[in-house]
């Protein structure tokens, strides 16, 4: 793991000055605002990504826009990098800071600003976690439709920059399809608006230019998101199999069917075996993979719609059909799902992987994904949002062992590229970040990766804003 090529190198002028920096930022926020103490910036020196750390030169977390405009425009004037970050979550490196930047922290920025039901949005805060919108309109009969599985801390600031799905994405979409509007900081410390409740506007789509930019465009402090009234009825239903490829071809015959269920997650063996030690959630495990099926509507819509699904599956050796007899019993099948990452740490060291393949190479896909995982002698547990072929493998190996570490991130890219090969793509909803940045070239042309840096230089053109992510460190200079 070459860290001492991770960063750009450091601004020297913006380092000596630090001093005058922290005093300046002082006077811009109230006293338990700013951070910069060391044994206080450690809780901020990575993110999810934990291959790679780095001390900030300083903390900001600012409770308003205002203050949010007041430290970006202070920040833009002297030449100091900005890294914006929410829960820090991000399974990318996409929140770790460089030693020459400022953090700027919403997690602060936590409130739902309205609940609009008349117009279906909510508008808030960019440090509201996921989980909670939908906690507040549940009681209405309402929902916010993404759900990563990160959902009970992730925020809807980090969400945007993302582009976040999760498991009900294949029917809701990810956040681009349920975000309306925004409030953005620009570099320079103006603060304009974007979208709103109503479900277009005029110009150029800036929205949907913003969201998925990691941060690098402006800094968003407020989202109007899409509501959506709860469905009359949902039911999971377990589908297990013999073999990975087997479950792969069903899910891949399923959509291509025209069936659209609320949901299609996969697990192989591995990854059923962690996530029933962990859950209690009642899996199968004498079987080789593992698809949760949920369909929702009306029971008459529900029963036609499985029993298309059941019929595919048993052209496809289903050994195992199960189906939800309770609340209870959902909810812990959602349970298992949604808590693979954090049952994997309980085993092991993993990289998660984040590739995105078409539904019709993903037995191709896992089958290759085995052979390199094999070849490099490390274990995997494959967990994934199947029914859009966003592909999580977690590669598991021991972080207290260097070369088994480079081994993992070795592995890590080669089936990122096999992704990128199979006519997908190099993130599903993680992001770029450092892990993938010196992969675009293998999904991009020279071409390519010019125009979205040109895109990128138009908002920031000292790229300040979230530096060393998303591009090739010789792509453009600091």
């Amino acid at each position: 793991m070459a860290e001492q090529i991770r960063f750009l190198p450091p601004r020297e002028a913006v380092i000596a000055n630090r001093k005058s920096i922290l005093a300046d930022l002082a006077s811009l926020l109230p006293t338990d605002c700013l951070v910069h103490e060391a044994r206080e910036l450690v809780p901020f020196e990575t993110d999810a990504f934990v291959s790679y750390r780095q001390l900030p030169l300083a903390v900001v977390l600012p409770t308003t826009t205002e203050q949010v405009a007041a430290v970006t425009r202070y920040c833009y004037r002297n030449g100091i990098p900005i890294v914006p970050r929410g829960a820090g979550t991000s399974l990318c490196g996409g929140a770790i800071p460089q030693q020459d930047a400022v953090v700027l922290g919403l997690s602060r920025m936590s409130r739902i600003l309205e609940l609009d039901y008349v117009n279906r949005a909510a508008t808030v805060q960019a440090g509201v976690t996921n989980l909670s919108i939908s906690e507040a309109v549940s009681a209405d009969g309402f929902f916010y439709a993404p759900d990563p599985s990160s959902q009970l801390a992730c925020t809807i600031g980090g969400n945007i920059g993302m582009n976040s799905g999760g498991a009900h994405c294949l029917k809701y979409g990810v956040t681009t399809n349920n975000l309306l509007g925004v409030k953005m900081v620009l570099v320079d410390g103006t603060v304009i608006e974007l979208g709103g409740k109503h479900l277009d506007a005029a110009g150029y789509d800036l929205l949907g230019l913003v969201c998925g930019s990691e941060g690098q465009l402006g800094i968003i402090t407020e989202a109007t998101v899409r509501l959506i009234a709860k469905p009359e009825g949902a039911r999971p239903v377990l589908f297990g199999f013999e073999t990975s490829e087997e479950a792969g071809a069903c899910v891949a015959d399923v959509i291509g069917a025209g069936i659209i269920p609320v949901a299609i997650e996969f697990m192989d063996k591995q990854a059923i075996e962690i996530c029933e030690a962990f859950a209690q959630a009642g899996y199968p495990l004498d079987v080789g993979a593992l698809l949760i099926v949920e369909v929702e509507g009306a029971d008459a819509d529900m029963e036609a719609m499985l029993e298309s699904i059941v019929e595919i599956a048993r052209r496809h050796g289903v050994k195992t059909v199960r189906e939800s007899q309770s609340a209870t019993e959902a909810a812990l099948i959602w349970k298992g799902r949604k808590s693979a990452f954090g049952a994997t740490g309980r085993i092991a060291d993993y990289i998660c992987m984040d590739g995105t393949v078409p539904l019709g190479k993903l037995p191709y896909v896992l089958n290759k994904t085995s052979e390199i995982i094999e070849r490099f002698g490390l274990r995997v547990a494959n967990v994934f949002h199947a029914g859009d072929g966003n592909m999580h493998p977690l590669i598991l190996f021991n972080a207290n062992d260097p070369d088994d570490a480079a081994k993992a991130e070795a592995a890590g890219n080669e089936i990122l590229k096999l992704c990128v090969d199979a006519g997908g793509c190099l993130t599903g909803e993680h992001g770029v970040g450092i892990e993938k940045r010196d992969l675009m070239r293998h999904q991009y042309s020279d071409a390519d990766l010019n125009q979205q840096m040109a895109v990128r230089s138009a908002f920031d053109e000292d790229w300040i804003l979230n530096p060393s992510k998303v591009f090739p460190l010789d792509g453009r200079p600091a």
